[in-house]
């Protein structure tokens, strides 16, 4: 394939998850300010978290085998757009004014099944597009643009269309991500290639078989189990804050409801920053030390936030974590790309991010919990001390040089697929 096809490919993969980010970004902002003008119920609030991470508990690890099985192109294309067509009835029931918090339940866990599909599909896709040596800049900018869109652009734009009209906000939500399934259109044929599809013939497997092993693999992997536990802790306990992050900053910290934009604006710059450096920073302190400050880094920021009231240093701290949360992402993408055989990166992604997001329900739950029965700032501090343990228990044994032999040897003793009944 001539140089210039690859990066026409990387091209349309690249807008594709923007426009899909776009599509995010925007009902990031505009569920949360429905919901809330449906009711004031904190406990219907925080079923939004759970009706949208719930998808990837059920449904992840199926969507993992599928985008093994068939055209991952055809995957993000027909994911992207279950999402406009979800959203697009949602939009018209708004218009005609028919609010119930059901018909936003529905149409979250709906695009969350379908984000499984599309999510899981393209971080299985730029190792066909791209040689190893270009996948840590290739993952860099893919994380930027997503951090960019998600938090720059699409959440004010999702709240100024919700302040015109709810509807609108949904309306341009489907918009966007319709036109990410066009430009999925883009990319090559990314199906099973003619040695899979033969060996699949010479084996054939059911969907649960498929799951099985490649759960299997990434089980049995214990670099990229060990890594999807550090990655699990540091989204659970950023779960435990992150709903409560508002309640701190207008409580203890006594600062106007207006100056919470800075502590989503801040790390997000932070996670734009790790993303563009990371092919700079990552070779010269290795994915060793990476790892250890994607713990330790929030760790502190965390300690900032629960026990001080320093405005400055709170906002200093989540920016260095965002940087080093955004460091790590792209050394366990680009471990798992570099790592896993073609034919069962979608299973092995699809099991590695279950056990990484799936966690996220349960720490909103824990909390929202531990702020109501010990107070605002006790969930902070509870997810410093969790961090530096996980750290303690999980990181010593990743090393720099693990990481490099995982990359450039894959286990040749676990079989891809397997034969036995399921």
């Amino acid at each position: 394939m001539p140089v210039a096809a690859p990066r026409r490919s990387f091209t349309a993969l690249w807008a594709s998850q923007a426009s899909s980010n776009l599509a995010d970004g925007l009902l990031q902002a505009a569920a949360p300010l429905l919901v809330a003008t449906l009711t004031r119920d904190p406990l219907v609030v925080a079923g939004m978290t759970v009706v949208q991470f719930l998808p990837w508990l059920i449904a992840t690890l199926p969507a993992g085998a599928l985008a093994d099985r068939v055209d991952r192109r055809r995957i993000l294309t027909a994911g992207n757009w279950l999402r406009a067509a979800g959203f697009t009835l949602l939009a018209v029931a708004l218009a005609n004014e028919w609010r119930h918090v059901a018909l936003l339940y529905a149409a979250v866990f709906l695009a969350g099944c379908a984000e499984t599909m599309v999510d899981n599909a393209a971080l299985a896709i730029p190792p066909r597009l791209l040689p190893r040596e270009q996948l840590e800049r290739a993952n860099g900018r893919l994380f930027a643009t997503q951090s960019v869109i998600n938090t720059f652009i699409g959440p004010p734009a999702g709240a100024a269309l919700f302040a015109l009209a709810a509807s609108a906000a949904f309306y341009t939500g489907a918009a966007a991500f319709a036109l990410a399934g066009l430009a999925a259109l883009l990319l090559p044929a990314l199906r099973p290639t003619s040695e899979e599809q033969e060996r699949g013939r010479s084996t054939p497997t059911t969907i649960t078989q498929d799951i099985r092993s490649g759960w299997a693999h990434f089980w049995r992997h214990d670099l990229l189990r060990r890594v999807a536990f550090i990655s699990a802790a540091i989204n659970f306990f950023g779960s435990v804050t992150g709903g409560l992050l508002v309640l701190l900053i207008t409580g203890p910290y006594q600062l106007p409801m207006s100056r919470y934009g800075l502590f989503v604006a801040v790390p997000a710059a932070g996670a734009i920053a790790g993303s563009l450096l990371a092919e700079h920073i990552v070779p010269r302190i290795g994915g060793g030390p990476t790892t250890w400050l994607a713990a330790l880094a929030p760790a502190a920021s965390y300690a900032i936030l629960g026990l001080g009231h320093h405005t400055p240093l709170a906002l200093a701290g989540m920016f260095c974590a965002a940087v080093a949360a955004s460091l790590n992402q792209i050394v366990v993408s680009t471990l798992r790309q570099a790592a896993v055989p073609d034919e069962l990166l979608g299973r092995v992604t699809a099991a590695y991010r279950l056990v990484v997001l799936g966690v996220i329900p349960l720490g909103a739950l824990a909390g929202g919990l531990l702020g109501r029965s010990l107070g605002i700032r006790a969930p902070f501090i509870a997810a410093a001390v969790g961090l530096v343990l996980a750290a303690l228990l999980l990181a010593s044994r990743v090393t720099t040089q693990a990481l490099h032999d995982a990359e450039t040897t894959r286990p040749a003793e676990i079989t891809p697929r397997i034969s036995t009944p399921g």
